[in-house]
């Protein structure tokens, strides 16, 4: 996503924001996590089992298996971090679930929980674990159904998907403004108070 892409959704955003005393925020994370504690993990729990072999089936000193074992280690450990890069050994569930953490922790670092009304709006895309999420303030949280948010992350993904992510988070970005504004209209001085620029992490 080059900066064209990025000014396009933040012009969607600051257009949504003149519909609504609501405040979006766009991040796009590259990667939730480099999940690279998985392949070390695997890497060092097989190169344990390359000794019993050489053990039971040879008379080779200690030293020698020692260096085998530590050779095997670190070809395991090589090869597995390359193969395993972008979290290729993890399950789905826990890629959902270190993106989903790491929403939160950007929700409450983008400032979203101090907005006048608490009507913040955080709208995050995961790349690496093609997720998607909608987090809303308290303000906001309570008058609008999941099944809505739902929605919109839905054809988000499906956009994304089909290689058309900018297209798919403009329209993300009006569906979320166009909810905002049926609950939380614009008030009188009502102000910008988050910049509109996507967050590229």
């Amino acid at each position: 996503m080059d900066a064209t892409d990025r000014d396009a959704i933040a012009e969607a955003v600051r257009r949504a924001e003149l519909r609504t005393a609501g405040e979006i925020v766009v991040v796009i994370d590259r990667a939730a996590s480099s999940y690279r504690n998985v392949p070390v993990v695997m890497a060092l729990a097989l190169a344990l089992l390359v000794p019993w072999p050489f053990i039971s089936l040879t008379a080779m000193s200690t030293q020698r298996i020692f260096m085998i074992q530590l050779f095997c280690a670190v070809l395991l450990l090589g090869t597995l971090l390359w193969y395993g890069r972008g979290g290729r050994f993890v399950p789905g569930f826990v890629k959902r679930r270190r993106a989903h953490d790491t929403a939160l922790r950007e929700f409450t670092a983008r400032g979203l929980t101090r907005t006048k009304g608490r009507t913040g709006v955080l709208l995050y895309v995961a790349l690496q674990e093609r997720y998607a999420e909608i987090l809303a303030d308290t303000g906001i949280d309570d008058l609008v159904e999941q099944k809505t948010w739902n929605g919109v992350i839905e054809a988000l993904l499906v956009a994304a998907r089909e290689d058309r992510l900018t297209e798919g988070l403009i329209a993300a970005v009006d569906a979320v403004g166009a909810v905002l504004a049926q609950h939380v209209p614009p008030r009188p001085g009502d102000v910008d108070e988050l910049s509109n620029k996507v967050i590229l992490l």
